[in-house]
């Protein structure tokens, strides 16, 4: 494998809590993902990326770290990862871990220690700990709101049992913010990198790549909690030009190894202007590009996306991702009349659509050069489970909003690996950390093994056409076809020429004169089908 693999690779999130379990106490762990590493080798992709293990109270799903330089008890130990490691490298796949800087758990030792501490002392100025506002400072320091719901600030009770000063999070209560401008932040975090290194980590994915920093002085702010607009300009709390210090500082740690290693961010931002700034020569090797994981599946919107993305990548790859553990999956909201990556509640769902427009916008992703990331599952075509009861959702999001959102939970829930079995080979005991529907059984790994047509036996095609036609090299032009509901390109890639054809309507579309074809998701081979898409050779 290329020393720049990161470059056009294929790339597998890993959900800990969800992918297998081994010890079969209903929560997945390391070594579960160590005796399926054989499944991903054989789909195809060049490297995983697994979501936090680290020692967590569990309030945002291990996004609340209690201890950066271990393994929680639920997941495992140091040697647990050790193997893992030495297995995926065995296998030829690469292997990258979440790095979380924006926030601690509030149970982290720096943080129970600043609790401990005196206003101004060393262990505060690690967070953003501020006297409130109003004549006892009764009243939050900003108006600034959480990501979770409800205000930013929680206000602490001092050691003599006083109402005292105020600390941020712009997440949940139980995750502080650091405060990036405290040296020993810098310098911890570094320690944290090296940690890591090495132990033979191939790279990170950044968390809240935006984060970090906040504008001087903290001041109100009366637009969106999240960097969404042009017109709002600057953003006190995200996307501030200090961050790209961080990442320099941290590219020149990468690159001391050997081979050199890789970071990608996750660099929620809406333009992809101030996206390629994350990907700069001395920086980030990859950012996720989030314009086109919020893509409704509209042909001239999808186009727009593809085309702005690749004029303003520079010397970066492009990168492209449908799924993640944050967002309804494809299935589910391509299925849906409101497609949004986000929902407040349950919508119905036309799963046979859905399903169509998912694999073909998968079909889609991955053509085109760069990179692209996989969510575990959806090489299976899974959808959200919508129907967990409330009681057991877990979710901060639909917990701090009393159940009026409904969260991230459904595209959570556990990979079934076999067709039966009350967690379908999720593990032997039958628990699970959250219920998995019946429908997951006919989408498992066992079920869909060796049926020609299966989501994931089209997976492993499309895997390996795009690594014999080198289409994550290869040059995009718009083709003559792209009119209407389709979307139309030409990947050039040396002298091998690749049409790409995605109809995103309902009335079939003519295949041009002269194209033979590779791979079709409609199984046809006629005109393709609506809400196909089809791979064809090209003179």
């Amino acid at each position: 494998m290329s020393v720049q693999w990161w470059r056009d690779a294929v790339i597998y999130q890993v959900y800990p809590k969800s992918f297998a379990d081994a010890d079969g106490d209903g929560v997945g762990d390391l070594p579960g993902i160590t005796a399926h590493l054989d499944h991903l080798a054989t789909l195809g992709v060049d490297a995983v990326w697994i979501s936090p293990f680290y020692p967590s109270p569990q309030r945002d799903g291990g996004y609340d770290v209690a201890d950066y330089r271990d393994v929680d008890p639920m997941f495992g130990t140091l040697a647990d990862f050790d193997a893992l490691i030495a297995r995926a490298h065995e296998l030829s796949l690469k292997v990258m871990v979440d790095i979380v800087p924006n926030h601690t758990s509030s149970a982290h030792p720096w943080f129970q220690a600043a609790l401990a501490s005196e206003p101004g002392s060393r262990a505060r100025g690690r967070y953003l700990f501020r006297d409130g506002r109003g004549p006892n400072g009764d009243e939050p320091p900003n108006n600034w709101l959480a990501a979770f719901t409800g205000p930013s600030w929680t206000r602490v009770t001092e050691q003599d049992g006083r109402p005292g000063q105020w600390y941020l999070h712009l997440f949940d209560s139980s995750q502080p913010d650091l405060d990036w401008e405290n040296p020993e932040v810098v310098e911890e975090f570094d320690a944290i990198l090296r940690f890591w290194l090495d132990r033979g980590v191939d790279g990170f994915r950044v968390d809240v790549a935006i984060g970090m920093f906040k504008e001087d002085g903290l001041p109100d702010w009366d637009g969106s909690h999240w960097y969404s607009s042009d017109v709002e300009g600057p953003h006190p709390m995200w996307d501030r030009d200090r961050v790209h210090d961080i990442y320099r500082r941290w590219r020149r740690i990468l690159d001391s190894y050997y081979p050199p290693r890789v970071m990608a961010g996750e660099s929620a931002v809406p333009h992809p202007e101030r996206l390629a700034l994350y990907t700069r020569p001395d920086e980030m090797h990859q950012a996720m590009n989030f314009p086109f994981l919020w893509l409704r599946p509209v042909a001239s919107e999808v186009a727009a996306v593809i085309d702005r993305t690749l004029a303003t990548a520079g010397s970066a790859p492009s990168t492209w991702v449908l799924s993640n553990h944050d967002v309804r999956r494809p299935v589910t909201r391509f299925g849906s009349e409101d497609p949004w990556v986000h929902a407040d509640r349950v919508t119905p769902t036309d799963r046979a659509l859905g399903s169509r427009v998912a694999l073909a916008m998968d079909a889609l992703m991955l053509a085109l050069p760069g990179s692209a990331y996989l969510y575990q599952g959806q090489e299976l075509g899974l959808p959200d489970n919508d129907e967990i009861p409330d009681q057991a959702r877990q979710d901060p999001v639909f917990l701090n909003s009393g159940g009026r959102v409904i969260g991230r939970d459904g595209c959570r829930v556990p990979m079934p690996w076999t067709p039966d079995g009350p967690t379908l080979g999720f593990n032997t005991t039958g628990d699970a950390w959250l219920p998995m529907p019946a429908e997951y059984g006919a989408r498992s790994v066992a079920a869909q093994q060796g049926v020609p047509g299966s989501t994931l036996e089209v997976y492993r095609q499309l895997l390996r056409l795009r690594r014999a036609r080198a289409l994550g090299h290869g040059r995009l032009v718009r083709h003559a076809s792209m009119e209407g509901d389709v979307v139309a390109y030409l990947n050039e890639s040396a002298n091998v020429r690749t049409l790409l054809l995605v109809n995103l309507g309902p009335s079939p579309v003519a295949i041009p004169a002269g194209a033979e074809t590779l791979i079709r998701t409609d199984g046809g081979d006629g005109p393709l089908a609506g809400y196909s898409a089809g791979w064809f050779a090209v003179a």
